[in-house]
């Protein structure tokens, strides 16, 4: 179909009555990304930079949660591991699959 074509088959008026402007069939559309921006990719975004920062302030002696729904005591921390001892085990899981802290230790150490 050419332009033409499809500009005809836009809303019809009645003799005498001007056109909508072309701009108005646009604006659900935008406000449709608005909508989804604000409740789909902001909070993702947001939950992702608070992940993030839950990571970078892992240090020996805090209490943590994995993913796994493993509890435990924070031995080491590598760049992309930490070492863990849950009850009478040690082992090491991944940074990223801890998923909160409950307890801080009482040092506080500055890197």
């Amino acid at each position: 179909m050419n332009l033409s074509a499809m500009l005809a088959m836009g809303p019809q008026t009645q003799p005498g009555q001007q056109p909508p402007p072309v701009w108005t069939s646009f604006v659900p559309l935008i406000l449709l990304v608005v909508v989804f921006y604000f409740v789909l990719i902001r909070p993702q975004q947001k939950k992702a930079k608070d992940q993030a920062a839950l990571l970078k302030a892992v240090r020996p002696g805090d209490k943590v949660v994995a993913a796994g729904g493993i509890l435990g005591v924070v031995i080491t921390v590598k760049d992309k591991s930490v070492s863990i001892r849950s009850a009478d085990s040690k082992m090491e899981i991944a940074k990223s699959s801890i998923t909160e802290i409950l307890e801080r230790s009482g040092e506080s150490s500055e890197s």
